[in-house]
């Protein structure tokens, strides 16, 4: 991340950026690959609405793990796929799995 540390405060117009392992105060979350940005915010948060979209996201992101996850049960599937598509198919359910995990830690802090 210090790499790509400039680049970031210059898009993201922020001030500074911070290494650390847990969430400071009212902000938000968001998951590039298997990095999670937290975004502190200076304003308030309808955390009602705010929990209403985590959830939304969730059930979307849980439905979505559920059809991978049929697909990788399915030997037909399986057996006759190539290997890249099930890598493919892998790393889908491995991002699948860390966003409900990221998701469900943004609802738990509300």
């Amino acid at each position: 991340i210090t790499l790509f540390a400039p680049v970031i405060q210059k898009l993201g117009n922020v001030s500074r950026i911070d290494v650390s392992d847990q969430n400071k105060g009212n902000g938000a979350a968001l998951l590039v690959r298997s990095t999670e940005f937290f975004i502190p915010l200076e304003v308030k948060i309808d955390a009602a609405k705010e929990r209403e979209t985590l959830k939304k996201e969730l059930d979307y992101t849980k439905g979505f793990l559920a059809s991978i996850n049929k697909k990788l049960e399915n030997e037909r599937f399986v057996s006759g796929a190539p290997p890249q598509v099930l890598d493919v198919e892998r790393k889908k359910k491995m991002d699948a799995e860390s966003k409900i995990r990221s998701l469900e830690q943004s609802l738990a802090a509300l």
